[in-house]
């Protein structure tokens, strides 16, 4: 299923936005600016930035309980796989938030916490990558070894492009602006 229209013109506008923030600090990895880009337009709905629930299905929002919740994943095939989409969540999740909302991440103080399990996460995709037979390792591997750096591009091109108003959620602030995106357009340029 291909995505919306709206969808491809956020994705655009943020592929923009990494590219340029990303270029802005001498980091040149077209494969994971894209990547990044992708995670900001999957996240941008919030029903898939909380997208792993509890058994009562209340919105998991924190790398703490997120592996809290899937500790218990049993390790046959099927749970190999569903191991790897928990870390590879579990990474992105932390790349998004201790990014786009370091400061947030910052007054509850775990930013570092994040870093390093946004790091160990990515490096668990790719052995488990390895263990599965997927191709794709090696890109795991480097979100892995330069997280912190992706995750200071991401800091930077919030401070540079999506400021929060003073006094404002930074949350609210970005849902609006990206619920703005998507109702009045981006230009076709």
């Amino acid at each position: 299923m291909g995505r919306s229209k709206e969808s491809t013109r956020l994705h655009d506008f943020f592929l923009s936005m990494a590219r340029r923030s990303f270029t802005e600090l001498g980091l040149r990895n077209e494969a994971v600016v894209g990547y990044v880009a992708a995670l900001m337009t999957e996240f941008a709905r919030a029903d898939r930035l909380y997208a792993l629930r509890t058994e009562n299905r209340s919105a998991i929002d924190s790398v703490v309980r997120i592996l809290l919740e899937s500790s218990s994943t049993a390790r046959s095939q099927y749970g190999l796989s569903r191991a790897r989409e928990v870390r590879k969540y579990v990474g992105d999740y932390a790349l998004f938030m201790s990014g786009l909302f370091r400061a947030y991440v910052e007054r509850k103080g775990t930013l570092d916490y994040y870093l390093a399990e946004g790091r160990r996460s990515y490096w668990a995709v790719s052995e488990l990558d390895l263990s599965l037979y997927r191709t794709g390792f090696l890109f795991f591997q480097e979100l892995s070894k330069n997280f912190e750096y992706y995750s200071g591009a991401l800091d930077y091109m919030r401070k540079a492009y999506f400021t929060p108003e003073p006094g404002r959620s930074p949350f609210e602030t970005f849902l609006k602006q990206v619920e703005g995106w998507i109702t009045s357009g981006l230009s076709d340029n």
